[in-house]
This record gives structure tokens, C-alpha cells and sequence, in this order.
């Protein structure tokens, strides 16, 4: 009988272990609650399941196993490990344990694993929602120490997690977090600050395998938006190994043993600090795609025969081992090239057209585009990872020069809004502090002094024009010339706006002056198009 392996998960993450299993000679089955998921089409067989339905998913596994050949369960880049190591345990798979994978799929359960092994994390509180107010008494609430960060404890990709910079912020922050949890419950924990890395390992026969450690691009507070990773990470060798050592310890702690691991860690000024890790490949682009090119390995095929139970190839390849083995014997999988993934994002509104696409995508050594909207679809400014509205992937010899090819990729790509929007007029014209604080931020956060001199002199030339047709280069307020290089959240300098501005829509009616340009400040090259329609 043909062997066979079920996969939880349709969605584009999926797309390499449906590939992989392909490659490997499996038949695929695949479920999801969504029939219309993109990678529906790309399995053998496909059948609607929700993955967090455990019960449902062994079972079927079970049948799959008596009629089908199935020989493993898998996911990747979803936040249904657990149901994966259920399934397995059921069939008699290898895999991580359900316990240990529940240790990883619940932050308060993984955050006390943590704490019984003097695993370094954050101190935190499980804070249940028909338990607030007893657990948030006065005498807690007066003892906290902002900034704090609210997470669900059972989701993934940033959904309701926030700093929370005072009490004001905290019971709003809260109320966030149980709305995107299944069991409305939520972590409040002290804020990790420091430079974050994600990494990638898998687990077999003993030892640990480090495939994937990249440098995390986080921005936007109150929230964590990230707005892309890059490899190599740019570390001293002595933090990486650091890192490394701390990563496993967490991984013992949390009893996995069998399988992908995957950790989201920063490096504070007391040293290594865990953040998260999961019983699986990391999503976001990394195991798939980014670590694959940089390293020429693909890693989810590797993570699918220890799967199988079988030897995965990598062995023989592994780069070098540390020289402490405590708690596994730990190797290490390096980069040959380097690989930068940027996100692009927009300002609230709704899509009217895409520019640009497949001119980024011509630029040298970019390897994909993911745009994941399209016309006519609402757009928001993100609070959680899942509403980027597309991402890039490059790669070349060096860092500087994997990121210089996403930067220009990203900044050639604009989405244009429909006119006359609520949403979008609120974000450009209304009131708006200058702070420094403020979510959605500007998109141009020039120094605090010199914003309120451009402020006195919009107002000053309030009934100003700029003349139809005529290059807005050519009316650049003075006090914005010291700051033209200044770059906005899609990787356009202000000058480079203008520019782009004025190529786009060299042809337009007389603009307000001060409106032209406070929308510009405010929302970049779509706040300029937006303005001039």
C-alpha cells in the first residue's frame, strides 16, 4: 500500500509540506475548516476539518492509518501542534508528546514550565476573564511595573498582544487578548526589551539541530508588528551560543523530544530571555522559504521524515557541533547566503489597485512576492502579523545586500485607495497627537520641534495651492528639506515619495496645499494619492 501522511493546515505555510510530501513519493491528505483555503487543490485528498477539533482529527488519522497507509501527522506555521501530537499518539507516531506539545501551545503552561526549570522568562500572571477582577486585585495593580505585554494564551501571529505602558491601557489591553483566545485567557508579563531572534531546530534520536536563526524586525508599539526577519542573524558568536543554550533548556523544559521546535528569544541586558516556543516549523516565511535559500536545505522535508520515523539526510551534513552537550548533543546547520523577508503595509481604506507587482518582482535576486490582498478588499493599519498586506523574500551574497534588494522591492510596490473613504479621512486629517506614542504612527516621525514648525507653517499657507500638473518636488516645504531622507514603514524615503508621487500622477488637479502634504506626513505615497484624487 502507498504510504501516506495527513497534514493540518491548507494556507500558503502549508504549501511546502504538501510539496515535500510530494517529493518524498506520499500521498497527501489534508484537512482545514476552510474548503476554499489556497492549498485545498494541492492535496490528493482533502477533507473539512477544524484543527483545533483533536478528537475529530485522531480519528480520522486512525482510519487514514487502517485504509489508507498513513504513516505521520504533520503541520507547519499553525498554532495546532497539540492536535497534531494527540493524532500521533493515538496512531503510534513519532512525535513530540501531547502533553509537551500542549506545554507549547498554552503561554501560561509554557511560561510555568519556564519558571519550574529557572528557564529565563518574563515573570507573568495567567489571568482568566471571569477571574479578572480577583486576580488583578488593587493590592496587584499597585505593585505592576510598566511596561507590561498582554498575550492570549493560545494563539499565535500577534492577535491581541500588546505593550501596556500604564494601568489605563492594561483592562483595554485585556479585553483584546480574551477576544482572540478560545478560552478567554490571557498572560500579563513584563516586557522584554532587547533585540529578538527566531529560531528554528529539530529534535532526533538525542540530539538538536539549530536550522534557522534570524534576526526579528519588530515595530509599531504598542503592538508587535514584524516587519520581517533576516539571515544570517547579525549577533557576536558568544550571544549566539548563548542564545542556543537557552533555547534548549526551554525546549527540555517543556518535555519535547521528537520533532520541529521553534523559539522566539530576545537577548536583554541579563542575558538570553525566552519568549515563546512552539512544537513545530516556524511560519512567517522562515522554514519554508527564507532558510531553505540562505542554507540549501530544505527543512521541511528533513522535519517530515523524522515524521515518518525515519533518518533525516541532514545528518550528514551538519556544520559543527558545540562543545557543551547539556541537555542534548546540540549541531548546528549554517547559512551560505543571505536571505532578507520584508513586509509591505497599509494605511486603513480600501484597495482600489495594486502598482507595481511584477516590476518588484523583476528586481535581481528577489525570489517571491506574496501579495495577500487584492482590489476591493478593507485594509487596516496592522495590530497583529496577519494583516500585512504582502511580503517579499530576497536573497544574495551579503545581509546589506539581501536587504537593500527588499527595501527597493517593497518601496516599488503601492496600493492605491478607493476616494472618499471614512476611515482613510480619519487616519490622514484628523486629530492626531504628536507624542511620539500615537498608534497608527505617521508615516514621516520627523524630530518633535521641527513637526510643530511644519505645523505653524501649513497653517500659515493654509489656502496655498499646488498648481495642476506641477511637480510637487518643486513645493516641498523648507522645514521638511533636513529630513528628506527619512524612511517610512514601506521603505520610501521622503524624497523618494515625492518622487514616486509625482512619476504616478504627473497629471492632477490644483492640490491644497496643506492638505496635499499633511496627508503625505501622515500616510506616505497613498496618503498623497489619496489626496490628489
Amino acid at each position: 500500500m502507498e504510504e501516506s501522511i495527513l497534514i493540518l493546515g491548507a494556507g500558503i505555510m502549508q504549501r511546502p509540506a504538501i510539496q515535500s510530501a510530494k517529493n518524498l513519493g506520499l500521498k497527501v491528505f489534508v484537512v482545514d475548516a476552510n474548503p476554499s483555503a489556497p492549498c485545498v487543490g494541492e492535496a490528493d485528498f482533502f477533507e473539512p476539518i477544524d484543527l483545533k477539533d483533536s478528537e475529530a482529527i485522531a480519528r480520522y488519522a486512525l482510519s487514514l492509518k487502517e485504509n489508507a497507509g498513513l504513516k505521520a501527522v504533520f503541520t507547519a506555521g499553525t498554532d495546532f501542534s497539540a492536535s497534531v501530537a494527540y493524532a500521533c499518539e493515538k496512531c503510534g507516531f513519532p512525535n513530540h508528546s501531547f502533553r509537551a506539545a500542549e506545554n507549547a501551545s498554552n503561554k501560561a503552561l509554557m511560561r510555568q514550565c519556564f519558571k519550574n526549570a529557572r528557564v529565563p522568562c518574563p515573570h507573568f500572571l495567567e489571568i482568566k476573564k471571569q477571574s479578572l477582577e480577583e486576580i488583578l486585585s488593587p493590592n496587584v495593580l499597585k505593585n505592576l511595573v510598566y511596561p507590561q505585554v498582554v498575550k492570549p494564551v493560545d494563539n499565535m501571529g500577534a492577535r491581541g498582544c500588546r505593550m501596556v505602558r500604564s494601568e489605563d491601557e492594561l483592562f483595554p489591553a485585556l479585553s483584546e487578548a480574551f477576544e482572540f483566545s478560545r478560552t478567554q485567557t490571557a498572560i500579563l508579563e513584563e516586557f522584554m526589551d532587547g533585540p529578538e531572534f527566531s529560531i528554528d531546530a529539530l529534535l532526533y534520536d538525542g540530539t538538536l539541530t539549530i536550522t534557522g536563526f534570524a534576526n526579528r524586525h519588530i515595530f509599531f508599539p504598542p503592538y508587535f508588528i514584524e516587519m520581517g526577519h533576516t539571515m544570517p542573524s547579525q549577533n557576536s558568536y558568544k550571544d549566539y551560543i548563548a542564545l542556543i543554550k537557552t533555547f534548549a533548556c526551554g525546549i527540555k523544559s517543556l518535555g519535547l523530544s521528537c520533532g520541529a521546535a521553534k523559539a522566539d528569544i530576545k537577548m536583554t541586558k541579563t542575558g538570553p530571555m525566552v519568549g515563546e516556543i512552539a512544537a513545530r516549523l516556524s511560519g512567517g516565511y522562515m522554514s519554508g522559504w527564507t532558510f531553505p535559500y540562505s542554507s540549501g536545505l530544505n527543512l521541511t522535508e528533513q522535519a517530515i521524515l523524522v515524521a515518518l520515523g525515519r533518518t533525516p539526510q541532514m545528518l550528514e551534513e551538519r556544520r559543527f557541533s558545540l562543545e557543551e552537550h547539556e541537555p542534548f548533543e546540540i549541531f548546528a546547520y549554517t547559512s551560505k547566503l543571505a536571505c532578507a523577508e520584508r513586509a509591505w503595509i497599509s494605511i486603513p481604506g480600501k484597495v482600489k489597485e495594486i502598482l507595481n507587482l511584477d516590476e518588484a518582482g523583476k528586481i535581481e535576486g528577489v525570489k517571491n512576492i506574496f501579495p495577500r490582498v487584492s482590489a476591493g478588499d478593507e485594509v487596516r493599519f496592522p495590530k497583529s502579523n496577519v494583516e500585512k498586506c504582502g511580503n517579499i523574500i530576497s536573497v544574495a551574497n551579503t545581509r546589506a545586500e539581501a536587504e537593500k534588494i527588499a527595501r527597493e522591492a517593497v518601496g516599488k510596490i503601492t496600493l492605491v485607495l478607493e476616494k472618499e473613504n471614512p476611515k482613510t479621512d480619519e487616519f490622514l486629517f484628523g486629530a492626531k497627537d504628536d507624542d511620539g506614542q500615537t498608534f497608527p504612527p505617521r508615516a514621516y516621525q520627523i524630530p518633535k520641534g521641527a513637526s510643530n514648525e511644519l505645523a505653524y507653517e501649513l497653517d500659515c499657507n493654509s489656502e496655498k495651492i499646488i498648481p495642476k500638473d506641477e511637480s510637487i518636488e518643486k513645493y516641498i516645504p523648507t522645514k521638511l528639506l533636513p529630513f528628506l531622507e527619512m524612511r517610512d514603514w514601506n521603505n520610501l524615503t521622503l524624497i523618494e515619495t515625492v518622487r514616486k508621487f509625482d512619476f504616478l500622477c504627473p497629471n492632477h488637479a490644483d492640490l491644497h496645499y496643506k492638505k496635499f502634504w499633511t496627508a503625505l506626513m501622515r500616510g506616505g505615497i497613498q496618503g498623497a494619492l489619496y489626496a490628489a484624487q
